[in-house]
This record gives structure tokens, sequence and C-alpha cells, in this order.
């Protein structure tokens, strides 16, 4: 390729001194003139031929295909940090999940019963990693229920009161009965709720989406 530089003559002017006058000698790259101790050059410029422009379309189509050289390898190095950073899903069907214990252990109904009597009402893993209750009814039997024990006015947790036999929040006392409906404010709302099923002898929550049977009114969760 050519370059677009412009190419300057070279004059060289010798100073031999011939009857009182300067002489002027030519190089082969150019003219020139010399006047005195003067010089003066003249020089010509080239330019590129149109047809030999580089393909702007070629360029974008070589930089496209680098880049996907280069983003293959890149994606590959970090499927791997991705599954660690997105927790595997729980078990169970339609959207449910193993509970799981204090220890992370997953909860076997027929050992949970023997270990808790009726009224319980224990801290499990639920749904999305929130704290729910695990209830055992009076009859000694596991709930078809769980309650989420986040607070429904700022989202503190929620203890179990044995001896009042209520949910109140040490935040701002707000009070939940037995089965988690609000009783008493700040809290706007009930305690949500889901469904505690037993799937091959585990515990299994699911999301309630069905009338809140505390006050017949669609789920404010769902």
């Amino acid at each position: 390729m050519a370059s677009s530089a412009a190419l300057s003559a070279v004059v060289s002017c010798s100073t031999q001194l011939s009857s009182g006058n300067y002489k002027k000698t030519r190089s082969s790259f150019g003219a020139g003139k010399c006047t005195g101790r003067r010089m003066i050059v003249k020089s010509m410029a080239t330019s590129i031929p149109a047809d030999r422009v580089p393909d702007m379309g070629k360029r974008q189509l070589m930089n496209l295909l680098l880049l996907g050289a280069v983003s293959l390898p890149a994606g590959g190095m970090l499927l791997p940090y991705t599954y660690f950073f997105v927790p595997p899903g729980g078990g169970g069907a339609g959207g449910g999940v193993v509970a799981k214990d204090k220890l992370g252990n997953d909860v076997i109904a027929a050992q949970w019963l023997k270990t808790h009597g009726p009224g319980d009402r224990t801290l499990t893993q639920g749904l999305k990693g929130d704290p729910t209750y695990l209830v055992v009814e009076n009859d000694k039997t596991l709930a078809t229920y769980g309650i989420n024990a986040v607070c429904t006015h700022l989202g503190c947790v929620v203890p179990w009161n044995a001896a009042e036999k209520k949910f109140i929040c040490p935040c701002h006392g707000s009070q939940y009965n037995n089965q988690g409906r609000v009783v008493r404010g700040p809290a706007p709302l009930s305690l949500a709720l889901v469904h505690a099923d037993v799937d091959d002898g585990k515990v299994v929550f699911v999301p309630w989406l069905e009338t809140d049977f505390r006050t017949g009114e669609e789920p404010w969760w769902s």
C-alpha cells in the first residue's frame, strides 16, 4: 500500500565558489533552486487510490469473529461461578421445598412428631429460605399449613409465645393468634401461609395460592 505522506524533494546546494557565483547541484528526488544560502524545496503529494481503501464491512466482520472467539472461552469459565451463586431448587412438586431443621437437615415427619408435642410451633427453613413455623396440632399430627414468621410490619422474625399462645413481635409489639392471624397492630396483615405436605416421609412446603382460611380473603402474599 502506498504511503499517504508527501514525498519531499531533496535538494542539496554546494557552496563551492566558482567565478564569484554559487553553483547548485540536483538530487535524483526533485528539483531545487539555491539563492545565496537560502533553499526553496518543491514537494509532491500522492493520494491512495479509492479502490485500495480497506473495506469497512470486512473489518467489522473480523472484529465480530475475534469477539466471538474470546467470548466463548470466557463464558465457559464463568458458568461454574453462576451455579455457585444461584442456589439449587429444593425438591417437591409444584415449586415446593423440603423443610429444613435448625441444623440444615431434612425434616422427617415421623421423627419430628416424636420430639415435638401437641401445640408446638417450631421454626424451620421454608420457601425462599424464609423462617417458617411447622405446626403440631392438638391431636399430635402435623398441620397441613405452615406459618411464615416474617412480621408484616417491618419484617422482624416473630417468635412464638407459648404462655400467651400468640406470636408476639419484639420489634413493635404486633401480635398474631396461634394460626398467624393479626390481632394487634401496627402490623397491617396476617402472617403468610404455606402448605405443609408429607412426601416420601419428608415435610414439604408448597406455596399457598388459595383463599386464606383465617380471613376468607385472597392471599396477599401470592
